[in-house]
């Protein structure tokens, strides 16, 4: 599938800014499977300063800042992507156990980059609420990526999807006890469950097709990759109940929220504000150059 990619975010401020500074996470990454065609992101008021860099875990960022005052800042990203169907693991599902012992171990080189998404982030802690939620469905001796499946099922059965349920600043533990919230919440639940068992997982931010029946589409989307040593990173949509695959163009993956925000940044001034963000991810016909 090839989309383009309309990503719209519109701050509006109750009193006037004098300068701001921003980051943004809203080119899309090319890796096997997914290809960036092209790319473009327009700032309104235009920036002084526009940069563009790879972060530590080699997402795109765009750095820029607006030095003169605004009572408004759009940010419009449009990009062309194409996505291909993502084949099924073609090496066996190890026990989970097994995989954590690989990890621990830091066996090879793959294992010892992974081993770093095992500990707790600023979004995602571990412990022992989140060790208790887990142990039923990873039974002793479950194929690792089953008993993924199988939480990313439990999450999706038993958690209620409710936009404006919940802030980036609430306790990850209070949503695990009030089992509702939106689709970072459920990504950073997951992460959290695996990672209380010393496995690797990730989260990945990104987009689904526009008039898709998923939860979150027309909006950023969140899901969660795990580590499978031979497979690489396998990718479940808690929210959803789905196995990513071309319904799902990704932004950008780091640890949690935190790494890969969409856009984020300070101001000067500003008061108040009210944030609109509208995305369209269409597909379009034929090859492109």
């Amino acid at each position: 599938m090839i989309y383009q990619a309309t990503h719209i975010t519109r701050y509006l401020y109750e009193q006037p800014v004098s300068q701001c500074l921003s980051e943004a996470h809203l080119r899309p990454r090319s890796f096997p499977g997914q290809k960036l065609h092209t790319s473009r992101i327009r700032v309104q008021p235009e920036p002084t300063v526009f940069e563009q860099r790879k972060d530590y875990f080699g997402n795109d960022v765009n750095t820029f800042a607006v030095l003169r005052s605004h009572d408004q800042l759009t940010t419009t990203a449009m990009s062309v992507v194409e996505v291909d169907p993502v084949p099924l693991p073609s090496q066996p599902d190890l026990p989970w156990e097994e995989v954590r012992d690989t990890l621990t171990a830091q066996a090879d080189d793959a294992s010892l980059e992974a081993l770093e998404f095992t500990f707790p982030s600023h979004y995602v802690p571990v412990g022992s609420e989140f060790l208790r939620f887990v142990q039923p469905i990873f039974r002793p001796g479950m194929p690792l990526l089953e008993a993924a499946h199988d939480l990313s099922h439990y999450i999706h059965q038993t958690f209620k999807y409710a936009p404006k349920s919940t802030s980036i600043d609430m306790p990850l533990g209070n949503i695990l006890r009030g089992r509702k919230g939106v689709c970072q919440d459920f990504a950073h639940v997951m992460i959290a469950a695996m990672r209380s068992l010393r496995l690797s997982a990730r989260y990945v931010s990104g987009y689904l097709r526009s008039g898709a029946n998923f939860q979150g589409a027309e909006a950023s989307h969140a899901w969660v990759s795990v580590f499978s040593p031979g497979n690489g990173w396998v990718s479940f949509d808690p929210t959803n109940d789905v196995i990513p695959s071309d319904g799902h163009v990704t932004l950008a993956w780091g640890r949690d929220y935190g790494d890969v925000t969409p856009l984020k940044g300070v101001t000067l001034g500003g008061g108040g504000q009210t944030v609109e963000v509208e995305v369209q991810v269409r597909p379009i016909d034929g090859p492109v150059a």
